[in-house]
């Protein structure tokens, strides 16, 4: 049994890299209504003494910089919480909740304030927490809190600069942003306080009334650490068995709460590290320690014991910060990426007769990018779930269930994975939003719908179908302006059309079919017209005597400036999505540029297309600003099939059949292959961080194509000639033509003027 349950995990491990291959797991992703109506979806379903009207989770997302200064929810965080129970989830589970401040020195700042919600130690969270319970019943949804002992060497190691004091956790850790940090081990005693804080938060929660605990067993934080084994190597005391941490704290809940309190569990079955790094784990310094790690089998029967302390339902998923793409799962992860690890446990509590204390089989919640209809349903229809966590695809689209249940599967904004809006605003400071909702996290603001125009309907020219005019131009005819949408190419997208063409963007080609929809509804419904293969001049506008223009036409790909650029082997890396051919009689590939678009074009040219690759970026990272699990997922696929990485390396020149570069070899040169520890903003200080020494060298890469992916300039010249022949009243440029960015800024924008001309 327990080989079975390894090669699984293996298995599922190792697909990872190569799932798109196959066309029934592509289908998997697809936004279609094949299995309408969703019976299953939308059963009810009893977890211990409580009713819930469906089968559908919403997913524990961070909700940070979302409460005052005291850690009470605020009305951005009550208003976000609503709009998803509106939405028709069944269950909402809060971000993770801290049981209590001062033991973990990460979780708060030098000052005592933290970005995340309070409910500890004293009453001035209450009543905000009071109000948002009453506003997600008021719409018929259950709501849990997910608490979290703390983050333990995960968190951020800020604590030692401001507070002068390490990270902590089960034992002697290294820190995962920081390795070069240690992470020192709590005492008992400290333990034991912190589960009896879990006891008082738990009380505190019902109190409020929350309908049940959600524990933050999984990924790597302090709970887990001490419940896995490669954490917690502790040689005596109580928690040197390592389920004694877990256990414990459930029991104080249950003595606190009494035994028809839900409890809710999650836990990965298996940080699947060895599976991820396979023989490296003895040889990264970061990572040796952690080879001894928590089996799939000892998972289960930790579970078994969970249950019997108290646990009502698990939700199952795999991985750590340390291969962060796992918990975290990006646009390149498959469809129901965890579904048969849900069906491990699924099987083995039935087979094992597990149930509740009240009696009851134990749920097992499936998660892992589930937001197409069709799967989800197919998931609880063949027994290989209970219930269906949807996190990002609420974000997307809150009201994801009602538009399911409604048959309206064509109108659900699907997420793209990119995770910029909702991981990376918070590592840079914000707070959760969405890149494709840009009502996610300001439901505060922007209310239930649009705002009516105020004062005349406007005539308004849109010019550019990307994402940032399809969202102006709809949001604009939905408040009662008549619009004119001009687009140069035969259909809309803009920049998404190449965007989606690599096999592992199919996230990003279900946003695009939605976006053509969107145009399609707004045009039958609304005041808006779209004018295709239209090459609109500042002329033509003038003669048009709109109200107000709107330009976005997008960017101009830029051209380094060196010897042979101009040769015919060398080609924009657009111009190579959208004509694979260019690579037909390539065997060596060489791409200028390791941003975000050179590295998914190295991803389709060696995957898709079986090229040698090689990939070269002037900085010392590859995608350095992208966020930590997508950007992690990527490079670790690049690695396993042998794309050569080349950083602090510059093209000098293109001659004959190779480009020169100018390369630094010196050994003090990053390794670009790291995955396992994160790289940091450059607001952050690190005090360990090592100079980069300087030993350039010229050397030749052999190339049959060279694809250039350096990035884009601002194409503003339409803007500037409609306002300097004064083309009407109002002349706005958003989007890409105002300045190269993602979808999250050109959405964001086009929402913005949208709602404001």
């Amino acid at each position: 049994m327990k080989n079975d349950f390894q090669k699984q995990l293996s298995d599922l491990v190792r697909d990872l890299d190569t799932w798109f291959e196959s066309p029934a797991r592509r289908a998997d992703g697809a936004m279609t209504a094949a299995l309408y109506p969703y019976e299953a979806l939308f059963l009810p379903i009893a977890v211990n003494r409580l009713k819930i009207r469906n089968r559908l989770v919403m997913g524990p997302m961070v909700n940070a910089n979302m409460c005052d200064a005291t850690g009470r929810p605020n009305d951005q965080m009550i208003e976000y919480f609503a709009a998803r129970a509106r939405g028709g989830v069944g269950l909402i589970t809060t971000g993770a909740v801290p049981i209590g401040f001062g033991i973990d020195p990460t979780l708060d700042e030098k000052n005592g304030l933290s970005i995340l919600p309070h409910i500890h130690e004293h009453r001035t969270s209450f009543p905000g927490w009071r109000v948002l319970c009453e506003r997600v019943h008021a719409w018929g949804a259950k709501i849990f809190i997910q608490l979290t002992p703390g983050a333990g060497r995960v968190g951020p190691p800020e604590c030692v600069m401001q507070k002068f004091r390490l990270p902590v956790s089960a034992s002697l850790n290294p820190n995962f942003y920081l390795p070069e940090i240690p992470s020192v081990r709590l005492s008992d005693r400290k333990c034991r306080k912190i589960i009896r804080r879990a006891g008082q938060a738990s009380a505190d929660a019902r109190e409020v009334l929350f309908d049940g605990v959600y524990l933050h067993g999984h990924e790597g934080y302090l709970m887990e650490q001490f419940a896995n084994t490669a954490f917690n190597r502790r040689k005596f005391g109580r928690f040197s068995d390592w389920q004694a941490f877990g256990i414990d704290m459930v029991r104080e809940i249950r003595r606190r709460c009494g035994d028809d309190f839900p409890i809710m569990f999650r836990i990965d079955l298996s940080l699947a590290l060895n599976e991820t790094y396979g023989d490296s784990m003895k040889k990264i310094r970061a990572l040796k320690k952690f080879t001894n790690e928590r089996t799939v089998v000892l998972t289960l029967e930790y579970m078994k014991n969970l249950v019997a302390a108290g646990v009502d339902m698990f939700d199952v998923d795999l991985g750590c910060y340390d291969n962060w793409w796992l918990p975290h799962p990006p646009s390149m992860m498959p469809p129901a990426c965890f579904l048969s690890m849900a069906k491990i446990v699924k099987d083995w509590f039935r087979e094992n007769g597990i149930l509740s204390n009240a009696g009851l089989p134990v749920p097992v919640v499936a998660v892992g990018k589930l937001g197409y209809p069709d799967t989800a349903e197919r998931a609880l229809r063949d027994g290989m779930c209970d219930m269906v966590m949807l996190a990002r695809p609420l974000l997307a689209d809150p009201d994801w269930p009602n538009k399911a249940y409604a048959g309206r599967v064509a109108e659900i904004i699907p997420c793209i994975g990119d995770q910029e809006g909702c991981i990376g605003e918070i590592f840079h400071g914000g707070h959760i939003q969405c890149a494709v909702n840009p009502r996610t996290g300001n439901e505060h603001r922007c209310g239930e719908g649009p705002l009516p125009a105020e004062g005349r309907r406007k005539k308004i020219a849109v010019v550019g179908a990307g994402p940032a005019g399809i969202t102006c131009a709809c949001e604009a005819a939905r408040r009662g302006h008549d619009v004119v949408l001009f687009e140069s190419a035969p259909r809309a997208g803009g920049a998404l059309v190449p965007g989606s063409v690599p096999r592992i963007k199919f996230d990003v080609k279900n946003y695009l079919d939605y976006l053509e929809g969107e145009l399609t509804r707004m045009a039958r419904h609304h005041r808006l017209k779209v004018k295709f293969r239209t090459n609109a001049t500042a002329g033509m506008l003038k003669k048009g005597k709109f109200d107000a223009i709107v330009t976005c036409p997008g960017a101009r790909c830029l051209m380094p400036g060196i010897e042979g650029i101009d040769s015919p082997r060398v080609v924009q890396v657009i111009d190579l999505f959208l004509g694979p051919s260019l690579m037909k009689d390539a065997r060596d590939i060489v791409i200028i540029g390791g941003g975000d678009v050179g590295c998914e074009a190295a991803h389709f040219c060696a995957y898709e297309h079986e090229k040698n690759v090689t990939v070269v970026e002037a900085l010392p990272h590859f995608m350095k600003n992208t966020v930590t699990a997508n950007r992690s997922q990527l490079i670790h696929a690049l690695g396993k099939k042998g794309v050569a990485l080349l950083n602090c390396a510059r093209a000098v020149r293109i001659t004959g059949d190779s480009v020169i570069i100018a390369r630094n070899m010196s050994l003090t040169v990053p390794d670009p292959y790291v995955t396992w520890a994160p790289v940091l903003p450059d607001n952050v200080r690190n005090p360990l961080k090592k100079k980069i020494k300087i030993d350039e060298r010229e050397t030749a890469l052999r190339a049959d194509l060279v694809v250039v992916a350096i990035g884009s300039a601002p194409d503003d010249a339409l803007y500037e000639e409609c306002v300097r022949v004064r083309a009407a009243e109002e002349i706005h440029n958003i989007g890409d033509s105002f300045q190269p960015g993602r979808i999250f800024e050109a959405v964001r924008s086009g929402f913005a003027l949208g709602r404001g001309l």
